[in-house]
C-alpha cells in the first residue's frame, strides 16, 4: 500500500520539475515513508505538518513551494472531510466578531516581540516593502521607508493632520508619519504586546496607540490607513468594515487600504496557515472588495506590486536565520518551531512569486476627489 500512495504522490509532482529523493537543491528529501499517506489524506495541512515535524526537506524550500504552486498541485488534491466541515462553518459562522477578533493577536503577534525585532526592519514593518520604488532601494530598511513615503505621498498628508491607522502594529506608519510628515495619529491595534513597544517607540511624537477592535471606532480623521491588516476582518464583514472606515473619514479625506489579495473569492483561508499562523483570517478578492465599498466610497487607484512580497519575506527569513542561534535561547521558539516559521515564509514567498497571491494598494475616497486623483507611484 505504501508503494501505491508513493506513485500517487509521484504522480502529483509529475510537471513539477520535482523528484522524490532526487539530488536538486528543490527536489524533496523524504525521511519518513508514512509521508505519502499523510499528505493524500490531509492535503496541504498533512504537508505542511510533516515539515514541521521532520518528516521531509528540501534544500531550496521557497524553490520547491513555487514549482509546486506554479503546477497548481494544491488544486489536484481532495479535500478530507474535516476541510469541508471547515469551508461550511466559515459559510455559516462569523469568523470574525470582535470577542474573535483579538484570538490572532494572542496566537501570532503577541508570541514574541524578540522574533519580531530580530526579523523586521528598524521599524518594525510587518508588511510588504515597496522595493520597486524609484528610488531602487537596497535595503529591507530602504523598502520599508519607501512604502511608508509612498502611502504618506499617495494620502496627501500635510503637517498637523490627523490619521487613524487601523491595525497599526507596532507603530511603524504612526512613528514614519509623525516624524517626517508632521502627522497626529491614532493606531488600533488588538495585540497588547503591539500596543505596549509601539508606544515605547512613539514616545514624544504626537501619537496614540490602543488596544482596540475597529469597529468601535466613531470619530473623525482627515485620513485613513490600514496596512495589512484586512486579511483578518473576513468577507461576513467587509461592509462593516468599510462603513466604519466611512463614518470616520472626513468628506474631503482618503482611505488607503493596503491588503494581500487572493485571485478568487473565498470563504476561507489553507488550513496550515489557519492553523498555524494567522487563526480565523482570509484573503480578499478584487470582486469581495469592489462589492463591500458600494455606496460607501470610490475606488481612485488601484497599485499592485506583489512580486516585492517575495524579496520581502525572503530577507525575512534571512533576518531570522542569522538571529535564529539567540532566539534558539528562549524556551517558546524550539525547533518545530523554527521549522514551521521557516515553512511560512518560504511557502508565502513562494505565493508571490507565483502570483498565487496578490498585494494591492487602493486609495478610496467618499465622492470623487474633485478633478480625479493623482496617481502617485
Amino acid at each position: 500500500m505504501a508503494d501505491k500512495f508513493k506513485a500517487r504522490v509521484e504522480q502529483l509532482l509529475s510537471g513539477t520539475g520535482i523528484i522524490l529523493n532526487g539530488s536538486e537543491p528543490h527536489d524533496i528529501q523524504v525521511h519518513n515513508e508514512n509521508l505519502y499517506a499523510r499528505v493524500l489524506s490531509e492535503g496541504s495541512l498533512g504537508f505542511g505538518e510533516a515539515y514541521m515535524d521532520g518528516w521531509w526537506s528540501s534544500d531550496a524550500l521557497a524553490d520547491t513551494m513555487t514549482l509546486i504552486l506554479g503546477a497548481g498541485v494544491k488544486q489536484k488534491l481532495h479535500p478530507t472531510l474535516g476541510l469541508v466541515v471547515d469551508a461550511l462553518h466559515a459559510r455559516i459562522a462569523n469568523m470574525q466578531t470582535p470577542k474573535r477578533s483579538f484570538k490572532v493577536g494572542e496566537a501570532h503577534y503577541d508570541i514574541g516581540n524578540d522574533l519580531y525585532e530580530a526579523m523586521l526592519d528598524k521599524l518594525m514593518t510587518y508588511t510588504c516593502g515597496y522595493w520597486s520604488a524609484p528610488s531602487a532601494p537596497k535595503t529591507l530598511d530602504e523598502a520599508q521607508e519607501a512604502k511608508l513615503d509612498l502611502i504618506c505621498r499617495k494620502i496627501g498628508l500635510r503637517r498637523g493632520q490627523r490619521v487613524l491607522d487601523i491595525g497599526c502594529g507596532w507603530g511603524s506608519f504612526a512613528k514614519f508619519a509623525a516624524e517626517k510628515y508632521g502627522a497626529h495619529v491614532v493606531g488600533v491595534t488588538i495585540a497588547k504586546e503591539q500596543v505596549a513597544l509601539g508606544m515605547e517607540k512613539c514616545k514624544g511624537l504626537p501619537v496614540e496607540i490602543r488596544l482596540q477592535d475597529y469597529r468601535s471606532l466613531n470619530e473623525k480623521f482627515d485620513h485613513i490607513v490600514s496596512v495589512g491588516m484586512f486579511e483578518h476582518v473576513g468577507y461576513k464583514n467587509y461592509h462593516e468594515y468599510f462603513k466604519v472606515a466611512a463614518r470616520c473619514l472626513k468628506e474631503d479625506g482618503l482611505f488607503l487600504l493596503h491588503t494581500i489579495g487572493s485571485n478568487t473569492s473565498g470563504v476561507s483561508t489553507d488550513p496550515w496557515i489557519a492553523k498555524y499562523i494567522f487563526p480565523n483570517s482570509m484573503l480578499p478578492s478584487v470582486k469581495q472588495i469592489g462589492g463591500a465599498i458600494e455606496n460607501l466610497f470610490v475606488m481612485e487607484d488601484l497599485h499592485n506590486f506583489s512580486a516585492d512580497y517575495d524579496t520581502t519575506l525572503m530577507h525575512w527569513h534571512q533576518n531570522v536565520e542569522a538571529h535564529w542561534p539567540e532566539l534558539a535561547g528562549n524556551k517558546k521558539y524550539d525547533e518545530r518551531f523554527h521549522r514551521m516559521w521557516t515553512y511560512y515564509l518560504l511557502v508565502c514567498a513562494a505565493s508571490f512569486r507565483t502570483r498565487y497571491n496578490q498585494l494591492w494598494q487602493i486609495v478610496l475616497s467618499p465622492s470623487g476627489v474633485p478633478g480625479g486623483y493623482k496617481t502617485v507611484r
